[in-house]
């Protein structure tokens, strides 16, 4: 059984030209820093081919590459198109690989609730990172959708991730 703990990197937007979005630096960034404080954590960037390519995790693993993280503590998830999917790929990735360490989320603000509840209703007693803080220059109608979106998608995720636990698909 491998001790070592996992740091999951939720998905964020790839913008067109293959940049990242704020949220995916951010939720790097926030990644990074939580890492720092621990003993070489696994980073664990989920996330597939959005809008605009690159694959999520891809663009994230290489930015943790850039910052110094070594690719033997970067394991990707790159099939996943939304939390739900991450939370399953993931949960397959870390009974694969026999990890049992403390796991740690990483996401934005308003999304990290979703993220803890669903990887907790999928048997993955995860604990947050520190979110980042929010952007500067997204504006108050912004951020009320960020907020509100998540409002019907966690019960709606969590009543699915039950049922699958029901009827032994997860």
């Amino acid at each position: 059984m491998n001790q070592t703990a996992v740091i999951i990197i939720f998905g964020a937007a790839v913008r067109p030209g293959g940049k990242p979005s704020g949220a995916m630096l951010r939720r790097v960034e926030a990644a990074l820093a939580f890492g720092a404080t621990l003993a070489e954590p696994i980073y664990l960037p989920t996330g597939g081919l959005g809008r605009h390519p690159p694959i999520e995790s891809r663009m994230m693993a290489q930015m943790l590459l850039a910052r110094g993280v070594p690719a033997a503590r970067i394991v990707e998830e790159p099939t996943a198109t939304n939390t739900l999917r991450s939370v399953r790929a993931i949960r397959k990735i870390l009974r694969e690989r026999s990890f049992c360490g403390p796991v740690y989320a990483a996401s934005s603000h308003y999304h990290l609730p979703r993220c803890l509840a669903l990887l907790r209703l999928a048997g993955i007693p995860a604990r947050a990172c520190p979110p980042p803080p929010p952007a500067k220059d997204v504006g108050l109608g912004r951020r009320v959708w960020q907020v509100t979106r998540e409002i019907p998608a966690l019960p709606a995720d969590s009543l699915y991730v039950l049922a699958l636990r029901a009827v032994r698909r997860m």
